[in-house]
């Protein structure tokens, strides 16, 4: 199978996060065994194996409370709006108050618990007889847990920056804590690139065995080597100016002093490779009575269509938590109106027919300055549209005429009817303003602040009313980020490729339905600044709500979040008024804004972690 969908039973309970950092290395196992009881059979070997991947991050978690550090930064970012003022970690990041001890987002503790976890399992493994596992079965499970230590080690780089690389020794409880500070940059991607080889040389292509879909393959070691490789050449981690100055206690600059642009060849190389396995393809849907409804179906497939050929490693989850948080309140059971795309993603996605990204940019008081060639209009209203997914007539705003298929797979917007394929009978209409069916300031609590909820996990054949929640298929990595990836890197590196990184996006543009991207803007041959700007583009709609922020991530890594994220003013339609019509006006009003100091394109070491090594170097500005 090519498919590799996370369905590992953790038969352990998580691990209490302990800020200790002779807590955070002792050995776990949940019930007191030692370690040579827990390698002496099958049964304890494959309890301790699923606590090891018990350490993959939580991508699907909303990220609202103080236990789910590994999940998603979708909130922290420009993609998101979610509705909740309380009671949630993303309010202290966005509003710029975040410091060192500030409990959430500290995942330092609970990586390395992790990558302990890993490295005891891995230095242990060959001690279980060859009669209760065999020496093949177990050098392939030391392979995957050296996979998971190195996923461990690239979330801290990326949260951190340089972090302190353990190796492969077990806990040394003797050492000095005021000895521990972190390696250079270079050296830590450097380790993670050999980690991730060496599995790369022993991992299988594919999982056969369908009781364990999910285990790392060659594949998924291929795709984290070349994420990270892509992190390592932009520009937070190539030679960024901000952090130059930053040394470790021995006097090490822990950041690259210059730029080197081979390492997009680098990165570029390392996407080719999982391209040119050709074991995976993007998802395509054969249903659907139109092109455009077949588009829907393909992009919303990658999540619905189980163990489907695009994913290249994922986690088989429920979708409880997704779905009641996205559902409009009042009209759904459970809905809480909280997770919202913000007006600036739904902004971005393109027009159907030019292929053409509609808004180019904002006006100081918020109005969008509309590309002309695109076709776009945020005025007036259409009767009688028929929205593609339900097929039914509704009075829409202009603003959701004639765009591309990820955006009706994704947005819902104000005047939409709410329906599910199992109850064509009970069909009512969703409104976000005053009074509304969905109404602001509604008896529940619960209402978009932004005029727009979120609909692409959310499959429409399930009758979740009546409490049957559909598993899905939560993608760590799968092919539509790999070309996005490619294409970035060949736009970047000196020996630029831009006919490679042109193909490759326009696949992912063709599936949407959406014609070549050098038809829609043929000023982009050429212009290395322009293809730059639309494949960004590209990526903050094609992977919206994705990856636990793939958005976040990138607007860091290319060190345009002062731009992105700090806005003092952010627009969402004026649910507050009370008639639809006005309830599609832009506002200021309602809205909180978003702070980016530029320390935050690190996070800082947690005090906790101070006060034990307190000779452990702090990321700048903090």
């Amino acid at each position: 199978m090519k498919k590799n969908i996370l369905k590992i039973s953790i038969l352990c309970s998580l691990l209490s996060v302990f800020t200790s950092c002779n807590d955070y290395l002792t050995y776990n196992f949940g019930d007191q065994l030692t370690i040579d009881e827990a390698f002496s059979k099958r049964g304890t070997v494959e309890r301790y194996f699923a606590n090891v991947y018990s350490y993959l991050p939580n991508f699907e978690d909303r990220q609202v409370s103080e236990f789910s550090a590994m999940g998603s930064m979708i909130p922290l970012s420009d993609e998101a709006y979610c509705s909740w003022t309380a009671w949630v970690n993303y309010l202290t990041y966005n509003q710029g108050s975040y410091n060192p001890s500030t409990n959430s987002y500290n995942i330092w503790p609970y990586s390395y618990q992790g990558i302990n976890q890993c490295t005891t399992f891995m230095n242990h493994i060959n001690e279980c007889p060859d009669s209760e596992i065999s020496a093949a079965n177990k050098k392939i499970m030391k392979e995957e847990a050296r996979f998971v230590r190195a996923y461990c080690y690239f979330n801290l780089v990326k949260w951190f920056g340089p972090v302190y690389i353990w190796g492969d020794q077990d806990a040394d409880m003797s050492i000095r804590p005021e000895e521990v500070d972190r390696h250079p940059l270079d050296k830590c991607i450097n380790f993670i690139v050999e980690e991730l080889d060496k599995c790369i040389e022993v991992l299988p292509l594919t999982i056969t065995d369908a009781s364990w879909y999910g285990r790392a393959t060659k594949g998924a070691a291929m795709a984290l080597k070349a994420r990270l490789l892509l992190y390592a050449a932009s520009p937070l981690f190539n030679g960024c100016d901000y952090y130059k100055d930053v040394v470790n206690k021995d006097g090490e600059y822990l950041f690259p002093q210059s730029y080197d642009p081979n390492k997009w060849e680098v990165a570029a190389k390392a996407s080719k490779e999982i391209i040119d396995l050709g074991l995976y393809n993007l998802y395509k849907s054969n249903e659907g009575s139109s092109t455009l409804d077949k588009a829907i179906k393909s992009y919303q497939g990658i999540f619905f269509s189980h163990w489907n050929e695009e994913i290249i490693f994922g986690r088989y989850v429920g979708s409880w938590d997704w779905i009641h948080n996205a559902n409009p309140a009042i009209l759904t059971k459970e809905g809480q109106t909280g997770y919202c795309p913000s007006l600036k993603l739904v902004d971005t996605y393109p027009m159907e027919e030019s292929g053409r990204f509609p808004i180019t940019g904002y006006q100081s008081d918020g109005t969008p300055i509309i590309d002309s060639k695109s076709g776009y209009s945020d005025e007036g209203f259409v009767e009688n549209f028929i929205h593609p997914c339900d097929g039914l007539p509704i009075k829409a705003h202009n603003s959701v005429v004639g765009r591309d298929a990820r955006f009706y797979a994704s947005v819902v917007w104000s005047g939409m009817n709410w329906i599910y394929q199992f109850d064509k009978e009970n069909i009512q209409k969703i409104t976000f303003h005053i009074g509304g069916t969905c109404g602001y300031q509604n008896s529940t609590g619960y209402y978009t602040k932004v005029g727009y909820l979120w609909r692409r996990q959310t499959d429409p054949t399930y009758d979740t009313q009546s409490g049957k929640w559909p598993y899905y298929t939560w993608p760590y990595f799968r092919l539509g980020e790999v070309y996005l990836n490619y294409a970035e890197a060949c736009n970047e590196k000196p020996n630029r490729e831009e006919a490679e990184a042109l193909k490759y996006i326009n696949l992912i543009r063709e599936r949407s339905g959406l014609n070549k991207l050098e038809e829609a803007y043929p000023e982009v041959k050429g212009n290395q600044e322009l293809l730059r700007e639309l494949i960004r583009k590209e990526r903050m709609v094609e992977l919206a709500f994705e990856g636990g922020g793939f958005r976040f991530w990138d607007v860091h890594r290319w060190m345009i979040a002062e731009k992105e994220f700090d806005q003092p003013i952010i627009y969402g339609r004026n649910v507050a008024a009370t008639n639809f019509e006005d309830s599609w006006k832009r506002t200021g009003e309602i809205c909180r804004p978003q702070a980016f100091p530029k320390k935050y394109y690190l996070f800082p070491i947690s005090q906790d972690q101070l006060n034990e090594m307190k000779n452990m170097t702090q990321n700048k500005g903090w």
